[in-house]
């Protein structure tokens, strides 16, 4: 027990050291500490001794630094700069708990119903969140479809795919890498409003793209 403590202190003292740096070294540092205390507890509940306790914090700190995306500078700049390209339109930008910027955007911006072609509105929203995209070469994008629960599945599942490949299409063919891209359709599984109504669906039928920084190697 007392060696398990000893590694928690370590971590403690990794995240405490994170007051006075930049905001990209503070969050490798938390990924870090946060790790080092997992490889702990690890070593500890294996009974292993203090050489095997710090092995497993050292591993741990390594996994934790590596393993989650970083809320940049560069980030937070873009992310300021989506809020104000998307005011009034009903897409929202937000920070998720991971560290992604996230947008979501409804079909009344992005597309028509049962249609997986780009709306003319949506157009300059793309055009603003590529400019960011390309100024980050370790931005890992995921775009992520949606369909209300109007259909059936065999008809939803690829529609909510083809929505989530065409926005990446339009950001490819404006300059941002293709290896940046991963996209997904979940159809109807995931709504986020009632579809027993009209607004409900709407809210459903929508697109959700998250982009992610990793540390610089």
């Amino acid at each position: 027990m007392k060696k398990f403590v000893l590694a928690t202190t370590a971590a403690a003292m990794v995240l405490s050291g994170c007051a006075g740096m930049s905001d990209t070294q503070r969050n490798t540092g938390i990924g870090a500490g946060i790790g080092a205390l997992g490889g702990a507890v690890i070593g500890s509940a294996t009974g292993g001794d203090s050489k095997a306790i710090g092995t497993g914090a050292a591993v741990g700190a390594a996994a934790g630094a590596l393993g989650g995306y970083l809320w940049s500078q560069r980030m937070e700049a873009q992310k300021r700069e989506m809020q104000a390209a998307t005011q009034g339109t009903g897409v929202a930008v937000t920070q998720t708990p991971n560290n992604e910027l996230k947008l979501a955007i409804p079909s009344d911006v992005s597309f028509d119903t049962g249609r997986s072609t780009i709306k003319p509105n949506f157009v300059p929203i793309l055009n603003q969140f590529a400019n960011g995209l390309r100024n980050n070469p370790n931005a890992e994008v995921r775009i992520i479809g949606h369909t209300d629960s109007t259909g059936t599945d065999a008809i939803n599942n690829p529609l909510s795919v083809d929505r989530a490949a065409s926005t990446r299409d339009y950001l490819i063919s404006r300059g941002v890498p293709q290896q940046a891209f991963r996209i997904e359709g979940r159809g109807s599984r995931e709504p986020v409003a009632d579809n027993g109504s009209d607004a409900g669906r709407a809210q459903n039928r929508r697109v959700e793209i998250y982009v992610g920084e990793r540390p610089q190697g």
